[in-house]
């Protein structure tokens, strides 16, 4: 839509086709139920509530202090874990107080509470909006790299946690009422500029704290696995995090990545009653509309691009989409 069109818009105005960029981001997180973390809870009750409810993230709130001290999702438990295995090395003058102190209690096999991993990884800090913040500045700042923000009512209360991926699941769902958004749907990855790009993988046999090492390293929440011919074998993210945590199976964190996945596959197999393990693949010949469906079906945060002999050449994530997407918009 060009700027003539969004200097037109008036609010209240109803038709069967809206402006989406104008939509109020509470509207987005209407009825939901905010799953929060008490900010003195052990970094391993921190993460079964994750697991409960299975949510990748959650604000940690100080009920003395009445506020929220950050966020917590499983690249602050990759870090964290890094931090433990002394995997990873923080300088001095880049570790901040709760840092320090998180160290100070790790080193002395102290209990941990979240409140000094919340934000550790630094990814993924508490980025917050105003109910009545309009969609289309939450999509600008999704394509700057942000993977969600915290909505906040007029009560200073979080009304709701709005992410990439749950913004891309309401567009889809009403892409009907956006008629201007329809048109770029139909092109192909490769018209679009997003067909090819600098993949980050792993061979199969890497072990699996070798990719958390990497994906910490490289500021990413997944690689690719591949074969020693460069085919997509599957792939490892942050979030299977869980499965290691689940039950506690740190040993998983030395298997290989390839032995790491077939284990899942396993787990969702004997959970769920069938193979839910996701092919995470799109051809430079595929419409954006159909890596996006795919992206929402399958709720990753990336795909990899395959050539016709399966070979890896590039990756479409959800900053991606948001980037073009916010792309379009400011034209």
């Amino acid at each position: 839509m060009n700027s003539d069109g969004l200097r037109q818009h008036r609010e209240g105005l109803t038709t069967s086709h809206h402006d989406w960029t104008m939509i109020q981001v509470g509207k987005l997180v209407e009825h939901q139920k905010v799953i929060t973390i008490d900010a003195n809870a052990s970094i391993e009750d921190a993460c079964e509530v994750l697991l409960k409810h299975g949510i990748s993230s959650a604000p940690v709130y100080n009920a003395e202090s009445n506020t929220y001290v950050g966020m917590f999702d499983y690249s602050d438990l990759m870090t964290y874990i890094l931090i433990v295995l002394k995997r990873m090395d923080v300088p001095l003058e880049d570790q901040t107080m709760e840092m320090r102190d998180l160290v100070q209690k790790t080193n002395s096999c102290q209990n941990v509470p979240v409140k000094l991993a919340s934000d550790l990884s630094g990814k993924d800090p508490f980025c917050t909006v105003l109910t009545e913040s309009r969609l289309g500045a939450v999509v600008n700042d999704f394509g700057t790299g942000i993977h969600r923000v915290a909505v906040i009512d007029s009560n200073g209360s979080v009304a709701g946690l709005l992410s990439q991926s749950s913004t891309l699941d309401y567009l889809l769902r009403h892409l009907s009422e956006f008629p201007q958004l329809q048109p770029v749907m139909q092109q192909t990855l490769q018209q679009l500029g997003l067909a090819s790009s600098k993949v980050l993988y792993v061979n199969g046999d890497a072990q699996v704290l070798e990719a958390l090492i990497m994906m910490s390293k490289h500021s990413v929440s997944s690689l690719a696995i591949l074969d020693d011919q460069g085919i997509l074998l599957g792939n490892v993210s942050m979030t299977d995090i869980q499965h290691i945590m689940k039950d506690l199976k740190t040993s998983w964190l030395w298997l290989s990545c390839f032995q790491f996945v077939a284990r899942i596959r396993q787990l969702q197999g004997v959970e769920r009653g069938e193979d839910q393990y996701p092919v995470l693949d799109v051809s430079a010949t595929s419409t954006f509309g159909y890596a996006l469906s795919k992206l929402q079906a399958t709720r990753v945060h990336r795909l990899w691009v395959v050539n016709d002999m399966g070979l890896v050449v590039g990756v479409v994530s959800l900053t991606d989409v948001f980037k073009l997407l916010s792309t379009l918009l400011n034209s």
